[in-house]
C-alpha cells in the first residue's frame, strides 16, 4: 500500500508532462540556435569557399581544406600576436582583479565612512567620459603611447565590476565576522588576506571571466594607441591579415579574385584560433561564474 502511494505521488500529471514537453522543445530550440553557429563556422573554416559562396554549406564540409590553417599558422605574426595577447590578458586581468577587489571591499563595510562619496564619484564615471581624444593626449603625456604598458592598466578597474564585488562582499561576508576576528586581534590587511579573499572565490572566478576575455579580445585600444607591430595583440593581427591590400596594387580581376578567395579561405579558421582558447578554459570557471553571478545579485 505504501509503495503504491509512493509511486502514485511521483507520478507526473498530464499538464506536468505537457509543461515538461514545452519546456524541453524550448531549450532544443536556444541550443540549436546558439550551437549551430559556432557549427558553421566550425565547418566553414575546413570548406571551400566556393562552395560558402554557392551556399552549399549546412551541415557538414564541402570539398574539406586546412589550406586557411595552414596559412594562419604558418604566419610568424600569429604566433607573436599570441603571445603579446596572453601576456596582456594574464597581467592585465590580475591588474583589474587586484583593483576591483580592493575598491570594492572598502566600499562594502560600513567602517569605511566614506564610502557614499567615493560611490558618487565612481558612478558619475558611469555617465560622463571626456572622450577619445583627452584620453589619446593624457596616454601622449604620460608617456605611455606605443608601449606594452597602455595595454595591461588601460581601463584597470570598471566600476560596473566593482558594485557586482561590493554587493558580493555584503551579502557574503557579515560585519560580526570582522568583529569576531578583531577580538583575536586581527586587523583590517591580515582580515581581508586570510579571511574575505578565500571566501572570495567565486566571485574573482567571474571577474577573471569578465576581464579575460575583455582583454583577450582587446581590439580598439591597440588600434588607437600601438603603432609598432610587434607589439600588436592577436586581434589586430587577424585585422591585418583578413584586409585586403591597397585596390590600387590590384593589377587585373584575376588578382583580386584571387585575393578575396585567400580572405575568405582564412577568414572562419581565424575566428576558431581566437575563439578556442576562451572555450576551452571557459567550462573548468562555469561552475564559479554560476554560483557568483547567484550570491552577488542577491541582498539580505
Amino acid at each position: 500500500m505504501r509503495t503504491s502511494l509512493q509511486a502514485g505521488a511521483i507520478r507526473p500529471s498530464r499538464e506536468d508532462r505537457i509543461n515538461l514537453a514545452i519546456v524541453n522543445v524550448c531549450v532544443t530550440l536556444a541550443l540549436v540556435l546558439v550551437a549551430y553557429p559556432l557549427w558553421f563556422v566550425l565547418i566553414a573554416s575546413v570548406s571551400d569557399p566556393g562552395a560558402i559562396y554557392a551556399g552549399h554549406v549546412w551541415f557538414w564540409p564541402v570539398s574539406p581544406t586546412l589550406a586557411g590553417y595552414e596559412r594562419i599558422l604558418g604566419t610568424a605574426s600569429i604566433w607573436r600576436g599570441y603571445a603579446n595577447t596572453i601576456f596582456y590578458a594574464v597581467l592585465g586581468t590580475l591588474l583589474n582583479i587586484t583593483m576591483t577587489v580592493t575598491v570594492a571591499y572598502p566600499l562594502s563595510t560600513r567602517r569605511f565612512s566614506g564610502r557614499y562619496v567615493l560611490m558618487i564619484f565612481l558612478l558619475a564615471t558611469l555617465y560622463f567620459e571626456g572622450g577619445l581624444i583627452p584620453k589619446y593626449l593624457l596616454v601622449r603625456s604620460l608617456g605611455l603611447l606605443d608601449t606594452r604598458a597602455i595595454m595591461v592598466i588601460m581601463g584597470a578597474a570598471m566600476v560596473w565590476h566593482i558594485i557586482v564585488t561590493r554587493t558580493f562582499f555584503q551579502t557574503t561576508i557579515p560585519e560580526e565576522l570582522y568583529e569576531a576576528a578583531a577580538i583575536d586581534g586581527c586587523n583590517h590587511i591580515p582580515f581581508f588576506v586570510r579571511i574575505v579573499l578565500p571566501l572570495s572565490r567565486p566571485v574573482i572566478a567571474v571577474l577573471a571571466i569578465y576581464y579575460g576575455v575583455g582583454h583577450w579580445n582587446e581590439f580598439f585600444n591597440a588600434l588607437i594607441f600601438l603603432d609598432d607591430q610587434q607589439k600588436y595583440p592577436l586581434q589586430l593581427v587577424l585585422r591585418s591579415i583578413l584586409i585586403l591590400d591597397d585596390p590600387e596594387t590590384v593589377t587585373d580581376i584575376a588578382d583580386l579574385k584571387e585575393r578575396q578567395h585567400a580572405a575568405e579561405l582564412i577568414k572562419y579558421g581565424s575566428i576558431v584560433v581566437a575563439s578556442l582558447p576562451l572555450l576551452l578554459v571557459y567550462p573548468f570557471l562555469q561552475k564559479y561564474f554560476v554560483q557568483g553571478i547567484m550570491i552577488g545579485s542577491l541582498k539580505g
